[in-house]
């Protein structure tokens, strides 16, 4: 079985990259599907898709000013855990 043909044939496009609305909602329905297999590549695309979310949101927070503490408070985790992830991002390349 090709599960990433599969879930192609689901979201109408690539499940793992650049998700629309109708395709995030064609990932929500994946991910709850009878087939583990499309349902683990469904979980795995919703995963990347969030991780790029927080990404651009970390770093708009960071642009406008936020600490990193209000940044992780509203992650519902710690302010080292928000900074070790996202902070490199940020770091002044001359220190």
């Amino acid at each position: 079985m090709d599960v990433e043909s599969t879930m192609r044939g689901v979201t109408g496009g690539g499940a793992d990259d650049g998700a629309a609305p109708d395709e995030t909602a064609a990932l929500v329905r994946g991910a709850a599907a009878a087939d583990p297999a499309i349902g683990l590549v469904a979980v795995r695309a919703l995963r990347r898709l969030t991780e790029r979310l927080e990404t651009l949101q970390v770093d708009a927070a960071r642009r406008q000013g936020w600490s990193w503490q209000a940044i992780a408070d509203l992650l519902q985790v710690s302010r080292q855990a928000v900074h070790q992830k996202h902070g490199w991002r940020t770091r002044d390349p001359r220190h």
